[in-house]
């Protein structure tokens, strides 16, 4: 097993894996992927199914996620998921299943 990790901590990282690791670090950018999971909504409705996202914020996630092709704006109905960003969805609903086996927290 400790071979293992070691093997694991030498292993070089691909630059999209890079790259998406990047990308979804940034706070906010999967919660905005998880909310448009419903289907397009606007700047304000976003922003409110958001929570406590500042206006700045949210506007520097869209754009990178519009830059990397997960999320479209589409004129008077807002933003919607590409195809990239359903299959980035998929990934989170299964990341929603699993984190439903984790214990409740404690506090």
């Amino acid at each position: 097993m400790a071979q293992r990790i070691q093997n694991l901590r030498r292993a070089q990282t691909s630059a999209s894996m890079a790259q998406a690791l990047t990308l979804s670090g940034r706070r906010w950018a999967l919660r905005v992927v998880w909310e448009l999971r419903v289907g397009p909504l606007n700047f304000r409705a976003l922003q409110a199914a958001c929570g406590d996202i500042s206006p700045s914020v949210l506007q520097r996630r869209l754009n990178e996620l519009r830059d990397h092709q997960i999320i479209e704006k589409i004129p008077r109905l807002g933003y919607r998921l590409s195809t990239s960003g359903e299959k980035l969805f998929q990934v989170l609903a299964q990341l929603d299943k699993w984190s439903a086996g984790l214990p409740d927290d404690a506090q």
